[in-house]
Formats: C-alpha cells, sequence, structure tokens
C-alpha cells in the first residue's frame, strides 16, 4: 500500500488525459522562456494546474539549500525559511528520495514533524506542503515545493502532475548545470549569481568558526538560530557578519 507520503504514481499510461493537459499546460508556460527564466515559468504553472496557492524550487548544497525561483514572495518566503531552519518538508523530500505530503500543519502528525517551521507556515497562512524531489535515484539536486492555504492533500492524479512538473524542472535546472546558463542582465550567469548568495553564507560561517572556536556545523547553527531569533534570513544576518555588523561573542 503507498504510504502517506508518497500516494502513488502516475495513473493511467502515456494516454492520460490529465498528463496530456499538463504537458500542454507546461509547454506553453515555458513557451519563448529563456533558459534561466524557466523555473520560475513552472513555478507558476504549477500553480495553475493544482490546488496551491503557490510555488518554489530550491536546490540541494552543503549546509543549506539554495532557494532558486518562486512564484510569489510568500513562497519565497517559506523557501528561505525551511534554509534558514534547516527543517521542513523540502528537507524530508531529499533525504528520503520522495515526495513529502504534509497535508495541515496546523494539527496532528505534521504538526510535530517539523513544529517551528509548521508554526511559521500556519501564521504565513499555509496549511499544507508538498515537497517533490528533483532528480533520480541516482542523486537528488533540489525540491519543488507547493503550498496551500486549506489543508487537504493531492490526490494521486494531481501527485501525477505534480511529478511531471519536477521532472520538467529536473531537466531544466540539468541543462544549465551543463553550461547552458544564460547570463542576466548585470552580465553574471543566473546560477552563478544564486551561488554567490550561498558563498556569503560560507564566508560567514568560516568568521563565526574563528569567532567561537567552533566547527562548521555548529557555526552554521548558530547562524540559523540568531536568523531565526531576529526574524530574518540567514543570508541577511550572513551579510552583516561579513559587514561587521554582527559579531558571535563565546558563552
Amino acid at each position: 500500500m503507498p504510504s502517506r507520503d508518497d500516494p502513488g504514481g502516475a495513473p493511467g499510461g502515456d494516454l492520460d488525459p490529465d498528463g496530456i493537459r499538463a504537458a500542454d499546460v507546461i509547454a506553453k508556460g515555458v513557451r519563448g522562456a529563456e533558459p534561466g527564466e524557466v523555473p520560475g515559468r513552472l513555478c507558476e504553472v504549477a500553480v495553475e494546474l493544482l490546488p496551491v496557492a503557490g510555488a518554489s524550487v530550491s536546490l540541494r548544497s552543503d549546509g543549506m539549500p539554495v532557494q532558486l525561483s518562486a512564484s510569489n514572495a510568500r513562497a519565497a518566503h517559506l523557501a528561505q525559511l525551511q534554509a534558514t531552519l534547516g527543517d521542513g518538508p523540502c528537507q524530508s523530500a531529499v533525504e528520503a528520495g520522495a515526495p513529502v505530503l504534509a497535508c495541515d500543519l496546523a494539527t496532528g502528525r505534521d504538526a510535530g514533524r517539523w513544529p517551528v517551521f509548521a508554526q511559521e507556515a500556519t501564521a504565513a497562512g499555509v496549511r499544507a506542503v508538498y515537497a517533490v524531489p528533483l532528480g533520480s535515484d541516482a542523486a537528488y539536486v533540489g525540491t519543488l515545493d507547493l503550498y496551500r492555504d486549506s489543508p487537504g492533500g493531492l490526490s494521486a492524479r494531481e501527485l501525477h502532475v505534480a511529478r511531471l512538473v519536477a521532472g520538467v524542472m529536473t531537466v531544466a535546472l540539468t541543462a544549465l548545470a551543463r553550461g547552458d546558463e544564460p547570463e542576466r542582465r548585470d552580465g553574471q550567469a543566473w546560477l552563478n549569481g544564486l551561488a554567490a548568495d550561498h558563498d556569503e553564507v560560507h564566508q560567514a560561517v568560516g568568521m563565526i568558526m574563528a569567532q567561537l572556536g567552533v566547527g562548521a556545523d555548529d557555526a552554521l547553527a548558530r547562524l540559523r538560530a540568531d536568523a531565526f531569533a531576529r526574524g530574518c534570513t540567514a543570508l541577511d544576518v550572513a551579510r552583516d557578519v561579513l559587514a561587521h555588523r554582527t559579531r558571535f561573542e563565546r558563552d
């Protein structure tokens, strides 16, 4: 029997009408887009195809996920929140290598599974989150995260559609990683620009290690804790550390 986190694969076959419609909407959504625009377009497509109010995509990385795109500001905030906490459905989906469906963050098992994230998400008006891993059994490169205002799960057909979107997202990100990455208007490559943000976190972690005399994991934990206490993101704290506006002291 399928698990609650992974309630079934794609129903039907190649002629499945839901899959055909999803493929048409995906093709329309990405038509004419530059390669670096595709993840953002696919987040918008996911919202159009599924009973969700927002979507975001993040890449897996050592230490913290890297947010790439989101359909709206709330989805971007929740993706950054998961990265800052180091906890949430996206982290669980990558670790499990399977979709994770958090059907009600206000009550029961899901509320207790990621208690801090659940509290913050519900405060933002989100009651359910669905995280679909990007990649394959060989390697998972990130997650497509879907946010819903009301509690409830995804049907097998809806999960099938979510996996189709995640599959196209994986292909797009793989193509960019091979060197098809476009330049942004500022002349900087799209993924490299995101990596620059991530590098700031790593640099700040190095400074915190020196300030506290601790290892990288402990330094990152302190950075994340400070971000949560201040109600900001880990990247915000990292930039304060690099600018010498914030210094960590030994207890």
